[in-house]
């Protein structure tokens, strides 16, 4: 039977929209991979006869493409196609672990780099996913020696530009002075509240010196 063939819940595609590619069988995600089948065989069917080929799904992981066109049906279209697809989970298990923030002190430490030693203030955006991992660190402004602006509008823009859940923001105080002024206090306020609209979790608003470093309260 076509994959076209089966009812609309049992197509492998169409589970893994609905319930998660976690819930696919190996030879339903191949499938999803391949496309199609080949001369009565469905996607399913030359999914199951890939991997008997290449003895398991470990062994269709470190398979040359060419290895696959041994299979009837499988072009060099299909063979490329699950060769990249592999080798970019090989790519994305080589990465190093991304940063974490968890707490304020964590913040700090992401953010820091970008603040201390400058002869100007800046604000740094520090972006996270829902676990903490930090998505984008990034210099979003830059002022004067004793004055940056706090764009509320662009921070939360680029938060959500990044496909984040999670921000912080630090802003260095080149005086060396770790007292928040009543604007910093004010932008922290709005920071907060933008956040809670938009469904982002804010986590803090830090000055950094070259020295240390000090949270301000919303």
């Amino acid at each position: 039977m076509r994959v076209k063939d089966l009812p609309k819940r049992e197509r492998p595609r169409e589970r893994l929209m609905a319930i998660g590619a976690s819930a696919l069988a190996d030879r339903e995600l191949l499938a999803v991979l391949l496309g199609s089948g080949f001369r009565g065989s469905s996607a399913m069917d030359l999914a199951a006869q890939v991997i008997q080929h290449c003895g398991d799904i470990d062994g269709l992981a470190r398979s040359d493409p060419h290895r696959l066109l041994a299979v009837p049906g499988v072009g060099p279209a299909k063979a490329a196609r699950v060769a990249a697809a592999f080798h970019l989970v090989r790519r994305a298990e080589a990465e190093p672990a991304r940063e974490r923030v968890a707490s304020t002190s964590d913040l700090a430490y992401v953010a820091a780099p970008l603040l201390r030693n400058r002869p100007r203030e800046r604000l740094v955006v520090v972006v996270c996913d829902t676990r903490g991992a930090v998505l984008r660190r990034s210099v979003l402004t830059e002022g004067g020696t004793d004055h940056t602006t706090v764009p509320v509008r662009e921070v939360i823009t680029s938060v959500l530009a990044a496909g984040g859940a999670v921000f912080g923001v630090a802003h260095n105080h080149p005086s060396g002075s770790l007292e928040p002024s009543e604007a910093d206090l004010a932008a922290t306020a709005r920071l907060a509240e933008a956040a809670e609209t938009v469904g982002l979790r804010f986590l803090d608003h830090l000055i950094v010196t070259d020295t240390a470093w000090r949270r301000i309260a919303a």
